[in-house]
């Protein structure tokens, strides 16, 4: 099993910056590729960013690219996502999610566990 806890969402004005962390854990939890999905009202989840189990390897939806960026720091175990430029469509649940395959991927069924949701609110 492996656990995710989202942290860093809030509330934030259009152009402005939020940074998303989500903290791993249980055993061989260091292996996975983590992944960021938003879900806004009335609408499916989406893919945001995903990066390797060693770091190496990022991806990003188009909507964020160039504005956001996922990193992550192995010692700790945790996946940041930094989010610039912000706008208002950018309103959404963000979810942390860990596949175990270690590569990264684009789609929710390719993710084994996932966090419970951060609100992320833009206003214009």
């Amino acid at each position: 099993q492996v656990q995710l806890v989202e942290s860093g969402g809030g509330l934030v004005q259009a152009g402005g910056s939020l940074r998303l962390s989500c903290a791993a854990s249980g055993r061989t939890s260091s292996a996975y590729a983590l992944g960021w999905f938003r879900q806004a009202p009335g609408k499916e989840r989406e893919f945001v960013a995903t990066v390797s189990w060693n770091g190496g390897r990022t991806y990003y939806a188009d909507s964020v690219k160039g504005r956001f960026t996922i990193y992550r720091d192995i010692s700790e175990n945790t996946v940041y996502l930094q989010m610039n430029s912000l706008k208002p469509d950018d309103t959404a649940v963000y979810y942390c999610a860990a596949r175990s395959l270690g590569v990264v991927g684009t789609e929710n069924h390719e993710y084994d566990y996932w966090g419970q949701g951060t609100q992320v609110t833009v206003s214009s």
